[in-house]
């Protein structure tokens, strides 16, 4: 079967792909903390995963992922709800027990460089530009989203915005961060960059602030009494984290589809 990634892909092939179908996948995260037991580029890889498998059913082609993210100090009261003091300055994932941090970009650079890059695919011709975001922090879902509005109303492109992992209404699944859904994921994708031996056995509980794992209950202000995991990426399973893509992979398709008919896209589509 052809490839749908760009960066594989002859010029000819290029072009004619996107006379047939002139659709362009940009999936992007940064290179984050996601416990000691799954690769930094965790959101990126997931989105750049998940933009593959979409694109070969609705057509069009992806970009590499953007290892490029942004996010930010987080607020005293949601600093609480992971187990810190309110006085912790938190930016990002990058906890004071994490053995390095993360590579985020400012806002303002992260806007400029995707900027640069939709400036450059409407230069191409694409029609229909779809992020797929593999980073939760609202930061870059915010820079992502104004960027999409801009250029969706400014140029004769429609850029429109997704996120790695959704549920069946298209909508930011929000299962957290480095737990059972992400390490399955990441396992059913990339198994041998996971190791669960980083983390203590079982019968220790895994604390938020010495780990960086967080449930999606926490982030909304739920935690456990003792700011510990619930849905422990000790459990985590492959099967499970194919179930969950295949989910995204198929909602996102869904709205793909729905914009290809809306623009008039067809296969047998000219210039």
């Amino acid at each position: 079967m052809r490839t749908v990634q760009f960066e594989l892909l002859r010029p000819d092939e290029i072009v004619e792909e996107r006379k047939r179908c002139p659709i362009v996948f940009f999936p992007v995260g940064p290179l984050e903390w996601h416990g000691p037991h799954l690769p930094l580029g965790t959101d990126p890889l997931n989105a750049h995963s998940t933009a593959i498998r979409v694109a070969k059913k609705t057509g069009g082609v992806v970009l590499p992922p953007l290892f490029l993210g942004t996010d930010i100090v987080r607020p005293k009261e949601k600093v609480k709800y992971i187990g810190f003091d309110e006085n912790t300055r938190i930016y990002g994932m990058d906890f004071p027990e994490n053995s390095m941090t993360s590579l985020y970009a400012h806002e303002e650079v992260f806007s400029i460089v995707v900027r640069q890059y939709f400036t450059l695919l409407v230069k191409q011709g694409y029609k229909l530009i779809v992020i797929v975001n593999g980073h939760g922090g609202l930061s870059e879902i915010s820079a992502l989203k104004r960027l999409a509005e801009e250029f969706s109303h400014e140029t004769d492109c429609r850029v429109i915005y997704t996120m790695a992992l959704v549920d069946e209404r298209g909508q930011s699944a929000g299962y957290g961060h480095a737990n059972l859904m992400e390490t399955s994921i990441m396992m059913h994708l990339y198994n041998d960059c996971v190791d669960l031996s980083t983390l203590p056995p079982k019968d220790q509980p895994l604390k938020n602030t010495r780990w960086g794992i967080i449930d999606g209950d926490t982030f909304k202000g739920m935690p456990n009494e003792d700011f510990t995991v619930r849905d422990d990426p000790r459990d985590a399973d492959s099967e499970l984290g194919k179930e969950l893509i295949d989910k995204t992979v198929n909602t996102i398709s869904k709205i793909v589809q729905i914009n290809k008919e809306e623009l008039n896209f067809n296969e047998n589509r000219g210039g």
